[in-house]
């Protein structure tokens, strides 16, 4: 009889590792698609859901933040009334507010903006993204619910308001980060990030002609801000309800998508809250201030051309204010739509082709700055308007490969930073946002004087060349050291996410380093086998508080019973391969396999096959 089970074990055993090395060497994508069935196929994944949803709220972020562009033109133009008791015509505007001081409104939304990027990756870091990214969207709605009300009472609460609009606006870009790396494969990070962040540019598209349809409607220039607050305010309820902190928080997400995420990402992606971050490598991390550099060169031209393109296209191409209005929406809706097609490609590139990561980045964001500054310089030599439009089209266009590159390496270089890293790359990508518009005023006194313009745009072009050197020499595709868990630490799984309790056991006390048990006992499959994994469970979470002396006597334990219920241990090295002499010496983290689908049911210790 024993000798039975000894050869059942044996089987058991060798299947184990058959399988194991095939996983070893088979595509993310395809162990997924094993793991789904005909009925689990039908249902869309939660991680695409969470990408709509951050793709409408990334809409929310740049209608909020665009609408007032187009409602201060409605409330400082003359509009037509009739007096009752004779029937003269005046027209007056409802504000007589200047040029400096509309530029002063207007410009207040980043000195709020600027100043929330970095504590919100910190925040985003520490307690996660999803109520930081809803919850800064909702209170600017609530804001932008206000700004009629503040403009009639006095123009510094106008100002004041659009202030604390970009400081609740500021924590979004850092906290979807925080998200993504909870959420996003590595091989998906590019299109899902990519996606959702191609929100911002279809937003500025429908935002521009839709404000501009309200202000002329009959309830005027204060629907622009009803309208869009009240959809940031019902899109905020949405996500709370929709969306989850984490794969293991969700509460109707599949077993196959939980382990495809968990799988994939890794434990310690999920459980670094805790960790400081390593505040001076990241200062003097080279692949850091890539990021900062290519950020910084995408958004001087697209805060360039946000603020002054319809300017340009009214005084030199000489088209009338609407005509200005749409072709200066043009080029963000072609972003939109390359910024989309960027994600899935490099996407294609890294999992199909087999493109280095890093090679993919610098392609993307150095191929894309080398484009617009050919585009640029080639706008500021044509004097034809459709020479011209198309110039600064194809310019701003080609500016969403690039979101393909720099905008996800974050995730590629430390994932359980990049909510921090996006909030230093984005408070220094703020300042263009700052500093264009001015320096463009100074540069441009006549603003129907072509030669003029032309030194913004060989300006710009000079920047997206700088971009894409120091991008070019400097980024990395790869984690960093400073980015990797430190050897012995243990994570504070129950307090933030318990899916992944895996206890470490440390070097110094004890060379037991990595036990792996293969459960493979084949009698009595519906009750032994479910009873022998919850054991395995209950010793796993023991393990967490027991530490070391325990795990000697656990092994122990083990050995004995291995004789009656045919429980193989053995030990793994770092590489997998079995040592049947003695315990492995670099692998730190106790593992159980159980082949029982009682171990799947519980989220908090998930299956690692």
């Amino acid at each position: 009889m024993s000798q039975s089970l000894r050869r059942i074990s044996e089987e058991t055993s060798q299947g184990d590792e058959e399988s194991h090395e095939r996983s070893r060497f088979e595509p993310a994508h395809e162990q997924h698609e094993l793991l789904d069935t005909p009925h689990s196929m039908l249902r869309i994944p939660k991680r695409y859901i969470l990408a709509v949803m951050a793709f409408f709220g990334f809409c929310n972020v740049y209608a909020l933040r665009v609408n007032l562009s187009v409602g201060i033109v409605a409330m400082t133009t003359n509009h037509t009334v009739i007096i009752d008791g004779n029937k003269t015509l005046m027209t007056f505007p409802d504000f007589n507010w200047g040029g400096k001081l509309q530029g002063m409104i207007l410009g207040s939304f980043f000195y709020g903006y600027i100043v929330t990027q970095l504590p919100g990756g910190f925040l985003a870091n520490k307690f996660g993204g999803k109520y930081l990214f809803g919850g800064g969207i909702f209170l600017t709605g609530v804001f932008t619910l206000l700004t009629p009300l503040c403009a009639r009472w006095s123009v510094y609460l106008l100002i004041a308001i659009r202030v604390f609009e970009g400081f609740f606006e500021g924590v979004t870009y850092p906290s979807i980060h925080s998200i993504w790396s909870k959420w996003a494969p590595p091989q998906e990070r590019t299109k899902l990030a990519t996606f959702a962040f191609s929100g911002s540019y279809v937003g500025t598209v429908i935002s521009l002609p839709v404000s501009g349809a309200l202000a002329d409607s009959r309830a005027g220039w204060p629907a622009i801000f009803y309208v869009f607050g009240s959809i940031a305010v019902l899109w905020f309820l949405l996500w709370c309800f929709i969306v989850s902190e984490s794969p293991a928080m969700h509460p109707t997400i599949s077993n196959q998508e939980l382990e495809y995420i968990q799988g994939n990402i890794g434990y310690t992606d999920e459980q670094v809250q805790n960790i400081k971050p390593p505040w001076c490598s990241i200062l003097t991390s080279p692949a850091v201030w890539a990021i900062v550099a290519a950020h910084v060169a995408e958004n001087w031209g697209f805060y360039t051309w946000l603020t002054e393109l319809p300017t340009f296209m009214k005084h030199v191409l000489n088209f009338s204010l609407s005509q200005s209005g749409f072709l200066a929406a043009l080029p963000y809706l072609v972003m939109a739509v390359v910024v989309m097609t960027s994600g899935q490609l490099a996407d294609s590139l890294r999992s199909k082709i087999k493109v280095s990561t890093e090679r993919v980045r610098k392609m993307f964001t150095c191929g894309a700055f080398l484009c617009q500054l050919v585009f640029m310089i080639a706008a500021g030599f044509t004097r034809t308007a459709v020479a011209c439009i198309t110039s600064l089209t194809l310019a701003v266009g080609f500016g969403g490969f690039a979101w393909g590159g720099f905008s996800v390496n974050h995730l590629d270089i430390a994932p359980q930073y990049a909510s921090i890293l996006m909030g230093i790359s984005n408070t220094f990508a703020t300042l263009p946002g700052i500093i264009s518009p001015g320096l463009t005023s100074l540069i441009v006194e006549d603003k129907s004087n072509p030669s003029q313009w032309q030194i913004v745009f060989f300006l710009a072009a000079g920047i997206y060349l700088v971009g894409a050197v120091i991008y070019g020499i400097f980024a990395s595709g790869n984690r960093q050291k400073w980015a990797e868990v430190p050897t012995g630490y243990i994570p504070h799984s129950s307090s933030h996410n318990p899916t992944f309790a895996f206890p470490v056991i440390d070097r110094k006390e004890s060379n037991l380093l990595s036990m792996h048990l293969v459960l493979s006992s084949r009698i009595s499959r519906n009750l032994e086998q479910s009873e022998l994994s919850c054991s395995a469970a209950m010793i796993l979470r023991a393990l967490d508080v027991a530490g070391v002396k325990l795990a000697s006597r656990i092994k122990a334990a083990y050995s004995t019973l291995s004789n009656f219920l045919s429980v193989d241990i053995f030990f793994h090295d770092l590489g997998g391969q079995q040592s049947d002499t003695g315990p492995a010496v670099n692998f730190h983290y106790l593992f159980f396999v159980p082949i029982s689908p009682c171990w799947q049911k519980q989220r908090h210790a998930p299956s690692l096959y």
